[in-house]
């Protein structure tokens, strides 16, 4: 894997406090949304695509969200072929997302990206999250409505106005054109490896900022 080449033998002899520190401080209260879809009389299920860096720490965070029924890895935001490969050269205009499939009669489309702003990712970076960097690992939003793009926009001036964050959000917001899902070795990957070096230092973290910050909506 590319990602678990990124662990160095500095990492492992003495920067593991120092990642695990960094990944522990990325949790950050923020407020509801005040735009907001409403929780619907309906359990016809609804998808939001997110792109926070690596997939495999978002689509973990989003597995343990009650009312999420589904999370699969993926690619969105290019054209052409999606390989892990060739989305890896930074060359494809893909981000690696994930799709988040949700039941709206029990949790909100604001308050997912209330997560994803919260405990998934840092969404003041650009083109970067962790040790990860290049256009892949962009922070966006992908719309498939616009109520999508309407409460993804105001939530991040919202966030902005209120100076929540100590740098101004580089999220981006963006119609999806498609989803590509990511091949089946992604899928589920902090579940298959959670004794991966990446994976400890980097996402089980965010596991437990979410459990911390979001008791009302953890789920084991």
């Amino acid at each position: 894997m590319l990602k678990s080449l990124l662990i160095s033998s500095a990492l492992l002899l003495g920067g593991a406090t120092l990642a695990c520190n960094r990944a522990a401080a990325s949790a950050v209260a923020i407020p509801d949304p005040a735009v907001d879809e409403t929780i619907r009389n309906t359990s016809q299920q609804q998808t939001i695509v997110l792109a926070g860096g690596c997939f495999w720490g978002v689509d973990a965070v989003f597995k343990h969200v009650k009312g999420v029924t589904d999370v699969r890895s993926g690619y969105a935001g290019g054209k052409g072929a999606a390989t892990y490969e060739e989305v890896s050269t930074g060359d494809t205009g893909y981000a690696e997302s994930v799709q988040i499939t949700y039941d709206p009669s029990k949790i909100t489309y604001g308050k997912l990206l209330k997560v994803f702003f919260a405990v998934a990712h840092d969404p003041t970076e650009v083109n970067r999250q962790g040790p990860d960097t290049g256009t892949q690992y962009r922070s966006a939003i992908f719309y498939s409505t616009d109520e999508q793009q309407r409460i993804a926009q105001a939530y991040i001036d919202q966030l902005n106005k209120a100076k929540v964050f100590r740098r101004p959000l580089a999220t981006q917001v963006s119609a999806l054109d498609a989803f590509h899902e990511a091949e089946a070795y992604h899928q589920n990957y902090l579940a298959n490896h959670p004794n991966e070096p990446y994976i400890a230092y980097h996402d089980l973290p965010k596991l437990e900022n979410l459990r911390k910050e979001f008791p009302g909506l953890y789920k084991d």
